[in-house]
């Protein structure tokens, strides 16, 4: 599969500066988190697991997201979190799962989480589900080739001002910190599109 080669490839060479716009400060004291970037072999090409979070929930609450959270005292790494976290969240076992390696530690300024992203191969897919209604609203595979679809390409306007890189796939407007690291990913995957940044979307959460 040339798509996974590309991934392994770029996580090899990856340094902070490549996302420049998210990093965490050196001196910024935050709980640590860990997402996990899950790449499949699908129908359209390769993949990405996100997660629509709970409408209920007090942050973040309805918004597209990779699986992942807070580090827990058990979890021995955060590679084991976003594991733990993707399995509570979707039933991703993670038996079936190849880490590839990490990406530089991000800042989330609205939850003020350390945010360290881990990529993986899912090498055998299952079934994927919200198996936590609690936290987790549905559970999506989202085509690559949708993502960098010019059509499904906006950006999105906050009402505090904040704007930003944006997708609507799979019925969801994915925006945000989810929507910022998405188009990063694919600008230094060599997988993005020139798409028409005068279209925007307005948001209210």
């Amino acid at each position: 599969m040339t798509w996974l080669a590309d991934v392994r490839a770029f996580v090899e060479r990856v340094q902070p500066e490549d996302f420049a716009r998210s990093l965490a400060p050196d001196d910024f004291v935050g709980r640590e988190s860990a997402i996990l970037i899950l790449f499949a072999d699908g129908e359209q090409g390769p993949d990405l697991l996100i997660i629509e979070r709970s409408h209920n929930l007090r942050s973040h609450a309805g918004q597209p997201a990779f699986p992942g959270g807070g580090a827990e005292p058990d979890d021995d790494t955060l590679i084991t979190t976003a594991l733990r976290e993707a399995q509570e969240e979707t039933a991703v076992n993670p038996v079936d799962v190849t880490v590839i390696g990490l990406l530089p530690r991000l800042f989330v300024p609205v939850s003020g989480f350390v945010v360290t992203p881990v990529v993986a191969h899912w090498h055998r897919p299952g079934p994927v589900f919200a198996a936590d209604p609690l936290e987790v609203a549905s559970v999506h595979r989202v085509a690559v080739a949708d993502l960098v679809n010019p059509a499904n390409r906006v950006r999105w306007r906050h009402p505090r001002g904040y704007v930003g890189p944006g997708f609507q796939v799979s019925g969801l407007l994915v925006w945000g910190f989810t929507g910022q690291l998405i188009d990063d990913l694919l600008r230094q995957l060599g997988w993005d599109q020139p798409w028409d940044s005068s279209r925007v979307v307005d948001v209210t959460s």
